[in-house]
């Protein structure tokens, strides 16, 4: 289980929309991780909230993201989120050689 750095209650200082139900949050430590927020956007104070016009109304505000005066995410929350471009990003596997072509010499 993840936990807050002791002592340290995150504040979010900028944020902006990057895919559907994706943000891009920066916190005030300098840490920045993009998010999956669609796990949050249940219940009927997300419901505008849940189109891609709706999502894209997210703002930052009171140290955290938010939609509207009562629909937001605590930035802890946010925090402990994982990374999503840790998952998109390719393994370094290396690459097989390509075989050469037919008739082709390698010889000098």
């Amino acid at each position: 289980m993840r936990r807050l750095p002791k002592d340290y209650l995150p504040s979010v200082v900028w944020a902006k929309v990057c895919g559907p139900y994706s943000a891009l949050v920066v916190f005030d430590d300098g840490v920045s991780k993009q998010v999956n927020l669609r796990p949050f956007m249940k219940g009927p104070v997300f419901r505008p909230f849940r189109t891609p016009l709706g999502f894209a109304k997210l703002r930052v505000e009171n140290h955290t993201i938010t939609w509207s005066d009562q629909a937001d995410i605590a930035p802890e929350t946010l925090y402990l989120l994982p990374d999503e471009r840790e998952r998109a990003r390719p393994s370094r596997t290396r690459s097989r050689r390509k075989k050469s072509r037919k008739g082709s010499s390698d010889a000098a």
